[in-house]
């Protein structure tokens, strides 16, 4: 190994306080942190432009209701872009998904300044965009990090996550005034930026312990479509369950949230308050200070969680804190509470949870870390807006009161906690039993 420069020593003591990261990964970890800083920001400036225009067009309803939509359409996007992966290897795949969004984007932006009503559908868009392109990235990164690395270098990138949101949350703040075209025209460029440095890194990195004739970009990466590939993996399985039920979970607590808010925005606009002002203001401020406890978690928590605790542990920390906080917004279900269990649960949900579950790849073969994941990451997610919007559609009818919308979440969280441990258990037999060259590989291609 070649000595250390000077910039690779400054920035691996730099990262000392956060966690432990060796001179020779510095440069890459500081670049795949800013991809993730990059991406969260762009993502947080689109989410506050959709957040206004749903909820004012339609209501707390209708945004639950276009999430559980959004569960048909993400069916149909994971089975082309598995068919994608039997076709490309990692460099054509990750640069036609980003080629695929940043077009679209480019379209909404051109839309938002006519009369065209485009709310429900850019919440659709957002809510594919989300998951699908950040599963690539992470995808990558369990793809060139080994295990090891991946436990001390994750919530490195957690933290360009962290901040990103945050910085992404406040810069949304003060482009509101100027109209969704600015937000949506800022995030076209951010992304832009993230598309050519993930392609490089795809084109050119791997994990040092991935075999040298599996070291080919080019390469395709599946034999099987994606949804073979999932039913008949039972860790995956497992993944997509916690990641529906944990959905159900927060899209139900936000729909909680949204009702009190739109409660208050009423009471609002008695006192001269524009309904808009007041609902994009709540959710900047919201969004801010939810990405700003997930940062401290992020800088000061994961880390030394992951370190101490290790995965399997740090998977427990949200649904037991989802446990406590529902119980407690089912006992005063007012908007301030509500909002401060929203605010933590989002917070260790953007920190602790998905650091953790990222790094549940790293012991997963290569077509499970970009097929695979892409898969589990998308359709259990909109599965469970599916379930919180049918639970939703029924409370309303029989007149359930906000309190019992929060204790269903309670026993939600119960059965969630019970997944996260068959998930440990599979977890570490894949740690103890799996060959780390086949924990990196590519799935053999029929000839």
């Amino acid at each position: 190994m070649k000595h250390p420069s000077s910039l690779e020593r400054v920035l691996a003591r730099a990262f000392r306080p956060f966690a432990r990261v060796e001179p020779h990964e510095a440069v890459r970890a500081t670049v795949m942190m800013l991809v993730a800083f990059l991406l969260l920001t762009a993502y947080y400036l689109l989410k506050t432009v959709r957040e206004p225009l749903i909820l004012l067009q339609g209501g707390a309803e209708v945004k639950l209701y276009a999430r559980a939509g959004q569960a048909v359409l993400m069916v149909a996007v994971v089975h082309a872009y598995g068919e994608l992966a039997r076709r490309v290897g990692r460099t054509k795949l990750l640069a036609y998904v980003f080629a695929f969004f940043i077009s679209n984007l480019a379209v909404f932006a051109i839309l938002s300044t006519t009369t065209v009503r485009i709310g429900l559908a850019f919440f659709l868009w957002v809510g594919v965009f989300s998951y699908t392109v950040v599963a690539q990235f992470w995808a990558l990164a369990a793809d060139v990090y080994s295990e090891e690395q991946g436990k001390r270098l994750f919530p490195v990138l957690g933290i360009g996550s962290s901040a990103g949101a945050v910085a992404g949350a406040r810069l949304a703040k003060s482009l509101v005034p100027f109209g969704p075209q600015a937000l949506m025209g800022s995030a076209v460029v951010i992304l832009i930026v993230c598309a050519v440095i993930i392609v490089a890194l795809g084109m050119h990195a791997a994990s040092p312990s991935t075999p040298r004739h599996e070291q080919q970009p080019d390469r395709p990466l599946s034999n099987r479509n994606a949804f073979q590939l999932v039913v008949h993996d039972r860790y995956l399985v497992l993944i997509a369950l916690m990641i529906l039920l944990l959905n159900w979970v927060n899209s139900a607590g936000e729909y909680v949230l949204d009702r009190a808010l739109l409660a208050s925005a009423a009471g609002a606009r008695a006192h001269g308050v524009a309904p808009q002002e007041f609902v994009g203001a709540f959710k900047a401020d919201y969004f801010a200070w939810y990405n700003l406890l997930g940062v401290l978690l992020q800088l000061f928590a994961v880390s030394r969680i992951l370190g101490r605790l290790g995965v399997r542990s740090a998977l427990l920390f949200l649904p037991g804190f989802a446990l406590v906080g529902y119980a407690a917004a089912a006992a005063a279900p007012v908007l301030s509470v509500i909002r401060l269990v929203k605010i933590g649960e989002n917070s260790l949900q953007y920190s602790v949870a998905e650091t953790s579950r990222h790094a549940l790849y790293l012991v997963a073969s290569r077509v499970e870390k970009y097929v695979g994941k892409t898969s589990v990451d998308t359709i259990p997610v909109r599965i469970g807006a599916v379930m919180s919007a049918t639970v939703a559609w029924i409370g309303t009818r029989v007149g359930m009161p906000t309190a019992g919308f929060a204790a269903i979440n309670v026993g939600l969280a119960a059965a969630w906690t019970a997944v996260v441990f068959a998930i440990g258990r599979e977890h570490a037999k894949r740690s103890r039993d799996a060959d780390p060259a086949v924990a990196v590989g590519v799935e053999p291609v029929a000839p």
